[in-house]
């Protein structure tokens, strides 16, 4: 994964890594002219001419550091940053690949915690830290090799000796750091994930006064996210004041043995002066030896823990991909489908048969459990159904490629979820598109869906525009009568922005009806040529009930409509209602043969009649 967009950037990792190598050549120059002048001042000899040509030798080098400076830190840390972008990128197309599984086992947080600190650690390791290590090895090199030329081999040797003793304790730093990184970032993402979970079930916390529980649970998690932290921060405790400690060896042989070496006539002045600052100059290659440990020892154990997702693959692929099946019309047929989710405990449905026609309403029921949205996930390709049990059209649904399978049906789930974007934008979700537009001629800014976006047309092209905003957003008259269709235009007009209000988070701020509504007004929208509703009607009274199942009935003409419900007056008009009961297809028929058996259906109809009848005596 780093490696391949690390080729990607070779060329300016190789740009920054020789304008680094040349930064540190020019600075280890500039102690030899410091020592000089320092040596020409006590004596004689040294003209003012040698005076400024040392100064600006000096100021050269100076002015050539800070400009190489700029120049590796654009090329270095500008491709880290371009890495960590992609990388996230291609982590967030892999998670949407994946299957519904794949979500049921691993929490939101968890991923959250992937997506920002993780890749953010790999940065680190691939930029910062490779500037340092890099850094490091050259600058160490160069000042000892300069320091042997410049001044004698004896002292080079004896003043570097304590180097060695960085080099062992790194290595022993490096094991123990990774497995604290990797409890640290485990420890950050069970945090992040309660965090996650307790605002997004705020609600429920709220009703059931379950604060200081929710409160006490967070600590528990925030302790041990501290614990795991502070386990770090005592390792690098230890790490960094043993550097500091051989930095300050250094010094003292600089000074006591530096010093003698002047006093016998071995080094010069000049010699003497250079000789400090070369030992100066290697205390930052110390520094940033620990730095890149650290930062590889972190940036390891989060590329471990991204690796761990990323080689994960869906349980369903897209095997029909190239099979040239490009569109469906609406003829569904299940055979013989059984289904199980943990196979230990048994099927949820059992030899499920049933042939629906194009532009025929299957209306399923049955009790709460029985296997109902098993069949709607089934039927998306949320779960995978075993070969031949399911066909649209006459063709297996493995051999459908997965765009044209989703792109034919609408579906509107249970949960109704809507984004945190406007009624328009929601309503619109499945036939916005996003349009790539000449840079020269476009600028877009402050794409906020279903307000006027604020653009820029440099070439004046009004009428472009406009298409712009409607193809990307909806045009506002389609989503208008979707949601006639869906009987929410109503309350929709009464929001203080009409269509451009913004909802709340999973559309919080919607009662449970018209989130309903508006989710049924977006599948209208996308006039697909299957329809699945599961249970979508359940949060409305029996008159707006009956508004849109006639409006379904009329803008689903001659297409295939698949109702979940556990009313009957919602699919009694249905061309084929199927009964499970214990994941198994109990009876079969429209509402007349049904009612003529005596069976489930009819008892569930009768119980149904008169609960209405006592609910109106009770009004």
């Amino acid at each position: 994964m780093l490696w391949k967009y690390i080729k990607k950037y070779r060329v300016q990792y190789i740009c920054g890594i020789l304008i680094l190598f040349a930064v540190d050549l020019i600075s280890v120059y500039i102690p030899q002219f410091t020592g000089e002048v320092t040596d020409g001042l006590s004596g004689s000899g040294f003209t003012r001419e040698d005076v400024g040509r040392c100064c600006l030798a000096i100021l050269l080098c100076g002015l050539g550091m800070a400009v190489g400076r700029f120049g590796w830190r654009w090329f270095l840390f500008g491709s880290a940053r371009r890495i960590e972008r992609a990388m996230r990128d291609e982590m967030f197309e892999h998670l949407t690949g994946m299957s519904q599984e794949f979500y049921n086992t691993h929490k939101t947080g968890d991923l959250m915690a992937h997506f920002t600190n993780d890749i953010a650690s790999m940065r680190i390791a691939i930029g910062p830290a490779v500037i340092s290590s890099f850094d490091a090895v050259v600058m160490t090199v160069l000042v000892i090799v300069k320091m042997v030329t410049y001044i004698n081999v004896k002292i080079t040797v004896i003043a570097s000796l304590p180097m060695l003793v960085i080099m062992c304790g790194a290595l022993y730093y490096c094991g123990v750091a990774e497995k604290h990184y990797k409890d640290k970032n485990e420890a950050f993402s069970l945090l992040s994930d309660k965090a996650q979970e307790s605002f997004s079930g705020i609600r429920v916390i709220k009703a059931f006064v379950r604060e200081e529980h929710e409160k006490r649970e967070f600590e528990k998690a925030n302790e041990n996210n501290r614990k795991m932290a502070m386990r770090v921060i005592k390792l690098n405790m230890l790490f960094g004041p043993g550097i500091e400690l051989i930095i300050g060896i250094c010094r003292s042989i600089t000074i006591i043995y530096g010093g003698w070496q002047f006093l016998k006539g071995e080094i010069s002045l000049a010699q003497f002066v250079a000789f400090n600052q070369y030992i100066g100059m290697l205390v930052w290659p110390m520094i940033a030896a620990g730095d890149s440990i650290n930062a590889f020892s972190q940036g390891r154990a989060a590329y471990k823990r991204v690796m761990k997702i990323m080689l994960q693959q869906p349980e369903i692929t897209d095997t029909g991909k190239y099979s040239g099946i490009d569109t469906l019309n609406g003829e569904i047929e299940l055979k013989d489908l059984s289904f199980s989710y943990v196979k230990e405990y048994g099927d949820v449905l059992k030899n499920i048969s049933v042939h629906v026609n194009r532009g025929q309403t299957l209306a399923i029921i049955g009790k709460t459990g029985c296997g109902k949205t098993t069949i709607a996930n089934l039927l998306v390709r949320l779960y995978e159904a075993e070969e031949g049990t399911i066909s649209f059209d006459g063709h297996d649904i493995r051999e459908i490629p997965l765009d044209v399978l989703r792109t034919s049906i609408a579906y509107v789930p249970q949960d109704n979820f809507l984004f945190s974007d406007t009624v328009q934008a929601n309503i619109a979700f499945g036939v916005r598109k996003w349009i790539e537009l000449p840079k020269e001629k476009f600028s877009i800014r402050n794409l906020r869906s279903g307000e006027t976006a604020i653009m820029e047309l440099l070439d004046d092209n009004l009428n472009r525009r406009a298409d712009l905003v409607d193809e990307t957003y909806g045009d506002i008259e389609a989503v208008s009568d979707a949601a006639k269709n869906a009987c929410v235009h109503d309350n929709i007009m009464e929001f203080p922005r009409k269509y451009a209000t913004i909802v709340g988070e999973r559309g919080v701020t919607m009662s449970g009806g018209q989130k309903q509504r508006t989710s049924i007004a977006r599948a209208l929208m996308k006039n697909a040529p299957i329809l699945i509703l599961d249970d979508a009607l359940s949060a409305v009274d029996t008159d707006t009930e009956e508004q849109i199942l006639d409006n379904l009935k009329r803008v689903r003409k001659g297409k295939t409509t698949i109702i979940i419900a556990h009313r009957i007056s919602t699919i009694q008009h249905a061309d084929l209602i199927m009964v499970i009961e214990d994941g198994k297809v109990a009876e079969l028929g429209n509402h007349e043969e049904l009612m003529s058996k005596d069976g489930i259906y009819a008892r569930l109809y009768e119980k149904q009649q008169l609960e209405k009848m006592l609910e109106e005596m009770a009004e």
